[in-house]
């Protein structure tokens, strides 16, 4: 190995603010504090915010209450789905019956067309058609309405 390329690797004391535990192992990582251990050395101390110490999962006080919350969260949301499907198939519903409802009001209005057609040629007088003389009939002047 290249001298002065890799940090140095030593005794460093790791210490759990949370729960107020030490503990003493090998590391590269430096720090500006010091602390004095049990065996009457000092070495450089890292502070620490979580560790198995104070990690609910290590210490055997894990809440469930998320895994409750995340399982809530979903039956809202399926909730919320199976209420948006309700409601589209209601609309499509009322649209589907508005729309057989205009189909029936075209059907009555074509029937009462039809009956007003009828009755109209019934009571329309019928022409009468003219008839044409055979053609050796004696053919009659019309009578001329002069007065004198």
């Amino acid at each position: 190995m290249k001298p002065d390329v890799h940090p140095q690797y030593r005794p460093v004391v790791f210490q759990d603010t949370a729960a107020d535990f030490q503990f003493l192992t090998r590391s590269t990582l430096s720090s500006n504090e010091t602390v004095k251990w049990e065996d009457g050395n000092e070495y450089p101390l890292v502070r620490l915010d979580i560790s198995a110490a104070s990690h609910p999962f290590f210490t055997g006080k894990q809440k469930l209450v998320d895994t409750a919350g995340r399982v809530e969260r979903f039956e809202r949301r399926y909730a919320q789905a199976e209420q948006l499907k309700k409601e589209t198939a209601e609309r499509k519903a009322r649209r589907a019956a508005k729309e057989a409802e205009k189909a029936a009001n075209v059907v009555k209005a074509t029937k009462k067309r039809a009956v007003k057609k009828t009755a109209a040629k019934k009571a329309a007088p019928k022409e009468v058609a003219e008839v044409e003389a055979p053609a050796d009939a004696p053919v009659e002047a019309p009578e001329s309405s002069t007065e004198d």
